[in-house]
């Protein structure tokens, strides 16, 4: 459990953080930014998304075939991803490269050239997987569920944006749109390993675009969403299997409250000792897996059980789903059941610790997410907080029949779903 954790905040907002590692030979290295698919207005909904995918295209000093070589050369382990409220660009090397893999970033992030010609094929790129995400159920059982339960509002859209506006991010709104946002005071730069914080720090200020001094207008206010408890049947009679969702707000992620709503989706149906998964699979043999999770944005949350089954079947996981809403509401948990989260959640954070991926991840979502380093000391004191009537509070607080919202998809002829069927 031993965090060496270094910190630095420059003037004009950049934050580097560091977390040295003894006794390994790599180093993960992070370039995440405050910035995602909900701060974008409607019509440029999956700008964020499109610039992640174009920044890998060139730069002023690289083609894009030069960016694949040095990548594959590094060990091919650079990642990136775009959220709702944040992109990222990691990527694990050994520690004699981090100084090459630091430039590779820099250079990639703060010099893109967005060529309009390239920004066409990545265009034709990105419509490809949008129509790959729709030949697949899950994905596209996720992208409706979203969209109905965050109905006008950011949280709603889909990441990748719509066919429609990606075909109009040219050269001028692409690069505008990356010089408004991707920033030094929206950008934290995570690493952990085998590195020190002073290195880190040399390689930053040897980057001129990255500690300037201005500081940019702040971004527009972000609206709260409302949630809706929507019930959503999507016909498919080409499906095999429906697929489904059923989920309830849930709190947020700077919400204290946040330890208990992990450990209530996990009893609910967190693994094979949960609930569900012994109610659904293992007596009955209603469906092959069965799972609940929580998604903690910074203002909301949201926990949602998800799976899939022969449609003879919906109906009846659907009535036990509810069956153990009401349950913990009516009865709560018990001590055992709740002391075995408590000791899965413990093994997977410290587990965790020994990858140094998963710790440059956390030292960035700390930072983005409540503007302090939370350390494991204390995660596991919260955790180990937690009552059984903690729990039951906040299931009896969420778990209300009016904000249970559910979605399918898959051939739905037979299924018959009311809103009175999901009464806790």
């Amino acid at each position: 459990m031993n965090e060496n954790i270094g910190e630095t905040r420059f003037e004009n907002g950049l934050v580097v953080l560091t977390d040295r590692m003894s006794g390994v030979r790599s180093a993960t290295l992070g370039f995440f930014y405050r910035v995602g698919s909900r701060n974008e207005p409607n019509e440029l909904n999956g700008i964020t998304h499109f610039i992640e995918h174009c920044v890998f295209k060139g730069t002023e000093r690289r083609s894009a075939l030069d960016i694949a070589i040095e990548q594959d050369r590094l060990g091919g382990n650079l990642d990136a991803f775009t959220t709702h409220e944040e992109t990222g660009f990691v990527i694990k090397v050994i520690d004699d490269q981090i100084e090459t893999a630091f430039e590779l970033l820099a250079d990639m992030l703060t010099n893109p050239r967005f060529d309009e010609t390239d920004l066409e094929n990545e265009q034709r790129v990105i419509i490809e997987e949008m129509k790959m995400n729709e030949d697949s159920p899950e994905e596209l059982l996720g992208d409706i569920f979203q969209r109905e339960f965050f109905p006008d509002h950011p949280l709603g859209l889909d990441i990748t944006g719509t066919p429609g506006t990606v075909q109009t991010f040219d050269s001028k709104k692409t690069l505008a749109y990356h010089e408004q946002n991707f920033t030094p005071e929206n950008l934290v730069i995570a690493a952990a390993g085998n590195i020190e914080h002073e290195q880190l720090l040399g390689f930053v200020k040897g980057a001129d675009r990255l500690c300037g001094s201005k500081i940019r207008d702040p971004q527009s206010a972000i609206r709260n969403p409302t949630a809706a408890a929507p019930i959503s049947l999507t016909n498919r009679p080409d499906l095999e299997q429906v697929h489904f969702v059923m989920a309830v707000p849930m709190v947020g992620a700077r919400d204290q409250r946040r330890y208990a709503a992990d450990l209530l989706s996990n009893i609910l149906g967190g693994g094979t000792s949960s609930r569900l998964w012994q109610s659904v699979r293992e007596a009955r043999g209603l469906a092959y897996g069965i799972a609940s999770s929580v998604l903690m944005y910074r203002d909301c949350g949201l926990l949602s059980v998800s799976g899939s089954a022969s449609p003879e079947h919906v109906e009846e996981i659907s009535d036990l789903v509810v069956k153990e809403m009401r349950s913990i509401i009516r009865k709560g948990v018990t001590n055992d059941e709740l002391q075995l989260q408590k000791d899965q959640a413990r093994a997977a954070i410290l587990l965790g610790l020994e990858d140094s991926a998963s710790r440059a991840g956390s030292l960035a979502q700390c930072e983005i997410t409540h503007g302090r380093q939370i350390t494991v000391a204390e995660t596991l004191e919260n955790l180990e907080r937690v009552t059984p009537d903690d729990v039951r509070e906040i299931a009896a607080q969420h778990f209300r029949t009016e904000k249970i919202a559910f979605a399918a998809l898959g051939d739905l002829e037979s299924v018959k779903f009311e809103r009175d069927r999901l009464t806790v």
